[in-house]
């Protein structure tokens, strides 16, 4: 199917900047871009789930009548915690597909119905996809046979229902750094992303030379703001350590210039944009181990030129570290960071060689559009997703 026109349903309930905001703006601006005629729509509600109102005003929304070639694309948690909405459009002829950024908490039989309802499924990471097929015990694909090539792009095939298009990166001019070094946690101030942790670990370093800003979001939960700014009082780091709320325009400009390391260490991500941005202005990075995070932080490596018996993935701009509750261990890492000048220099060079190779949004939205233009998984009359069906199905002993 040629598509020719995309609309975005979006949640009107996050207004603070987040890695999804960014991520369907963007997707927006690259389709339209590319010719495609993209309408974003800001549906109002308290989702993920709704009350039965939002939940109407959805289900209108989804059955509106369509151009040929315009294709409806639904944020997971708008969708997927409505799945009777989705059922419905499917049944009238009108499936949506669901643009997944993560799993849905706590209703798993909701998210599964509304997987089950949907056109298709596109994750915005490969940790995403992973997260729905243990959620939902879809059969996982074997390595990377999965991928299948088409117009010089990968997408996951589909066999279990689910596709991949990875966020791009928008081009940034290289961070200068600071003297002494300058640290930045550049997330909305939630107890996910743990910054909690970090300023723990700061005053462990106290004899060292460094400077820290925690830039996000102060309003989307004011009580854990309110704890990180009492906390950072109470570990005698106030003249070191800011937090402006969330940063945009010039404060946000001048905040990347000046750092020289970024961390986003959240309990759960599925991705983290903020890594790749960081590494589009050569600063390397400190994630979780464990989470998608660690995805973000091998974009764009590349394998060195080599023979091909000796071949060997790049070096990481930055690691991956085991954390729990302790911050002893991200203690460790920093004050290596901060002693070690032949150490802070490989993590440097090696943020400033991958920033040469992250992919475009636009590579994003040609890989959106290949996996719209092959339709769904299913037939378009009653169960679209029926390979997600049939999985889970299966796996409950049917």
């Amino acid at each position: 199917m040629e598509v020719t026109g995309v609309r975005l349903l979006l949640p009107g309930n996050v207004r603070h900047n987040s890695g999804g905001n960014a991520y369907n703006a963007a997707l927006a601006r690259a389709l339209a871009a590319l010719g495609v005629a993209t309408r974003s729509c800001a549906v109002d509600g308290d989702w993920p789930v709704g009350s039965p109102d939002d939940r109407q005003r959805l289900g209108r929304l989804l059955t509106e009548p369509a151009d040929a070639g315009r294709v409806t694309i639904v944020d997971s948690l708008v969708a997927c915690g409505a799945p009777a909405e989705l059922e419905a459009a499917a049944a009238a002829g009108m499936p949506a597909w669901i643009l997944l950024h993560m799993p849905l908490a706590g209703h798993p039989e909701l998210e599964r119905r509304a997987l089950q309802a949907a056109a298709g499924v596109i994750c915005v990471s490969g940790s995403a996809a992973a997260d729905l097929r243990r959620l939902h015990r879809l059969p996982a694909l074997p390595g990377r046979g999965g991928m299948d090539k088409r117009d010089g792009l990968e997408v996951l095939d589909g066999r279990d229902g689910l596709r991949v298009a990875l966020p791009g990166t928008e081009p940034a001019p290289l961070a200068g750094g600071s003297e002494p070094p300058h640290l930045l946690a550049l997330a909305a101030l939630l107890p996910n992303k743990d910054q909690l942790l970090l300023l723990r670990a700061l005053s462990g370093l106290t004899d060292l030379a460094w400077t820290a800003t925690l830039a996000g979001s102060d309003t989307a939960d004011p009580s854990y703001a309110a704890l990180l700014r009492q906390e950072t009082e109470r570990l005698g780091l106030a003249g070191r350590v800011r937090l402006p709320g969330e940063l945009r325009g010039a404060g946000l400009a001048a905040e990347w210039a000046a750092a020289d390391l970024s961390l986003l260490i959240s309990q759960a991500e599925t991705y983290g944009l903020v890594v790749t941005e960081s590494l589009a202005r050569g600063v390397p990075v400190i994630v979780r181990q464990g989470t998608g995070a660690v995805e973000a932080l091998a974009a764009g490596t590349v394998v060195e030129s080599a023979p091909k018996s000796a071949a060997a993935p790049a070096p990481l701009p930055g690691a991956a570290v085991a954390l729990a509750e302790d911050p002893a261990p991200l203690a460790a890492v920093l004050r290596r960071w901060l002693t070690e000048p032949e150490l802070r220099g490989q993590w440097r060079d090696a943020a400033r060689a991958v920033r040469e190779h992250l992919p475009g949004w636009d590579a994003t939205a040609r890989t959106v559009l290949a996996i719209l233009s092959t339709g769904g998984t299913g037939d378009r009359r009653g169960k679209p997703n029926a390979r997600i069906d049939t999985a889970a199905a299966e796996a409950d002993g049917e």
